[in-house]
């Protein structure tokens, strides 16, 4: 990721409607049964619901004949429903903390103390989130061997949780903190024990200050983790885009190069946006649970 490009901050997912709403109801006028009239909003919805229990249908014959697992792209739409909650928005954490102030590795540098106040709010939530339907069913696809590999932009280690084991991490992790000076590496419960909420923690080695192994704005992806993301990628037949707009670098590259190389392209998402994926119109935690269900 180039300098200046947004890291591992979540963006707020949309919910959307699924194929198993409910029908609409009966009114009743005088003797006679009418339907109301349905806008043009309803139609679409219907539409978009319809299109998508084919398209689940489509993905898992498609994932049942492959020959290799498909590769897997998450964003932060996948964690919301797991009290993640937006950084954007007139509730979100941005409305409080200026990201400018508080997100890039220049205001690490000039004021950790001020950064701190974020990241120990940060470290509160995601200590407390558990996997959702979403990332359970992403480690039974696994399970199944219809997923090989899970190309994260989150650092909530949800997927892990969930019991995938192959999973890249594009913007770090914050499970492990590093010396800003002798980088010496210790785990985040290691941190919490022997700091004092609030305070900027501290190196057990040399005293140096800590920060947390997640992607700072201003700062490169690791080199690693993009490399092998881009590698998995170019060898899969099926990429499968779940809560990401894919509109930063170098990510939003990923399912680009998939189509190039003459990948399919699957997106779910409430609202997908990727022009030439495959679309499945519908929160990850209904979606990818009923593609289980298809396969088993």
């Amino acid at each position: 990721m180039g300098g200046g490009a947004a890291p591992w901050w979540p963006t707020p997912a949309m919910c959307g409607g699924c194929c198993c709403a409910a029908p609409h109801q009966l009114h009743r006028r005088s003797p006679q049964v009418t339907v109301p009239e349905r806008s043009s909003v309803d139609l679409d919805d219907a539409m978009d619901a319809r299109s998508g229990c084919d398209a689940l249908d489509e993905l898992a014959t498609t994932l049942l004949d492959g020959p290799r697992g498909a590769v897997v792209l998450s964003g932060a739409g996948i964690s919301v429903s797991s009290d993640i909650p937006a950084f954007r928005g007139s509730t979100g954490l941005w409305a409080r903390y200026d990201p400018t102030e508080y997100a890039t590795i220049a205001a690490l540098d000039a004021d950790p103390e001020k950064v701190w106040q974020l990241l120990w709010e940060l470290d509160e939530v995601l200590a407390a989130a558990e996997p959702n339907p979403a990332h359970l069913a992403l480690a039974e696809l696994q399970g199944l061997g219809v997923v090989s590999t899970i190309i994260t932009q989150n650092v909530d280690a949800l997927h892990q949780a969930a019991g995938s084991e192959d999973v890249v991490e594009l913007h770090g992790s914050h499970r492990t903190l590093t010396c800003r000076t002798c980088e010496h590496t210790v785990t985040r419960d290691a941190v919490v024990r022997e700091t004092t909420r609030g305070a900027v923690p501290r190196c057990p080695s040399c005293g140096g200050q800590l920060r947390p192994d997640v992607v700072f704005f201003g700062e490169p992806l690791p080199r690693a983790a993009l490399h092998r993301a881009q590698e998995d990628v170019r060898r899969c037949d099926d990429l499968i885009v779940v809560g990401t707009a894919a509109e930063v670098e170098p990510a939003a590259s990923l399912p680009r190069l998939a189509q190039e190389l003459g990948a399919r392209v699957w997106e779910i998402d409430p609202q997908p946006s990727l022009p030439t994926a495959r679309r499945i119109p519908r929160p990850a935690e209904q979606a990818l649970p009923a593609l289980v269900e298809r396969l088993r």
